[in-house]
């Protein structure tokens, strides 16, 4: 079980790479600062042993890039000893500053207890609406990252879903032939309006990968997947596929498949625990405390 102070005991943590030796090995990366508030990710959904084992997934992708970081779980609808609930976890991230505060480490008086990085790969103002509400209701003075997207290295981890599911070549230049490749992507998203334009941005980048049309549409806008595969079948592509701009939780059961059979296509998975997430949770984090890393750079940049 996870607690509102890290992973339960006994499960997998992702450890460090060893240091490479020789003259060319790559730069350590550096260690996260004594003192640094907590990140806390922030899980939308409905909290299940799924959404928990992908969040604690990504938190060690994030823990291997930056030794010694304080990385914490909290779930919107969490509230319980098994899913804290990230106001609970907020709250214990901010009694612990206070009681360090208190023991003279006063230094740390002008940081926040914790930085809050939502787990959403684009904007969902609902959520994000109730993620501030929970930051204020803890008291923590916590600050807010963006969402994950949009991202070139959320593009790749699209590009790798779908030929997973065999939907897409896994790369062109081999020129290998994929009987089942989509010529026209949908790419699924929740939030509304604006998550679909942000998908769009994404999108545009998955399209230059897989050289065939990628349109954004929204899972929770009736009929807006079936219209956007018309208009790509009007369009000359045959063969559609749905690819969700979506990390995993923040989806009820059901909705892909739902959505999938609406627009008479196969579905590739989520981008779930994908390294790039995990490192682009970091890059977060990294960014909202003004801190220079090796590894968050290489996830902006790769």
């Amino acid at each position: 079980m996870s607690s509102p102070t890290g992973p339960a005991p006994g499960l997998p943590v992702r450890m460090p790479r060893p240091r490479q030796p020789g003259r060319h090995r790559k730069p350590e990366p550096v260690a996260a600062p004594e003192g640094a508030p907590a990140l806390v990710l922030a899980v939308p959904g409905a909290p299940t042993a799924a959404s928990r084992g992908l969040a604690e997934e990504v938190s060690s992708i994030a823990r291997s890039e930056l030794p010694g970081l304080d990385a914490r779980i909290g779930y919107v609808d969490g509230g319980d000893e098994e899913f804290p609930s990230l106001e609970a976890v907020l709250a214990h991230a901010a009694a612990e500053r206070r009681a360090r505060i208190e023991g003279g480490a006063q230094e740390l008086k002008d940081s926040p207890a914790a930085v809050v990085v939502p787990l959403l790969a684009g904007p969902d103002n609902a959520l994000l609406r109730r993620i501030r509400q929970a930051i204020m209701n803890s008291g923590s003075a916590a600050e807010l990252t963006d969402v994950l997207g949009p991202h070139p290295l959320l593009a790749e981890g699209l590009h790798v879903r779908l030929s997973e599911a065999g939907l897409a070549r896994a790369d062109r230049a081999r020129l290998f032939t994929v009987a089942t490749a989509a010529d026209g992507i949908i790419l699924a998203t929740v939030g509304g309006e604006e998550a679909v334009q942000a998908a769009g941005i994404t999108g545009m980048l998955l399209s230059a990968r897989l050289a065939v049309p990628v349109l954004a549409a929204a899972l929770d806008e009736d009929g807006a997947i079936s219209r956007t595969a018309e208009q790509l079948r009007a369009s000359g592509s045959q063969q559609l596929a749905l690819a969700p701009y979506l990390i995993g939780p923040e989806i009820a059961d059901g909705l892909l498949g739902a959505a999938a059979a609406e627009a008479g296509c196969a579905s590739a998975e989520a981008l779930g625990a994908y390294m790039a997430v995990g490192r682009l949770v970091l890059s977060n984090y990294a960014a909202s405390l003004g801190i220079t890393l090796q590894s968050a750079q290489g996830a902006a940049t790769r």
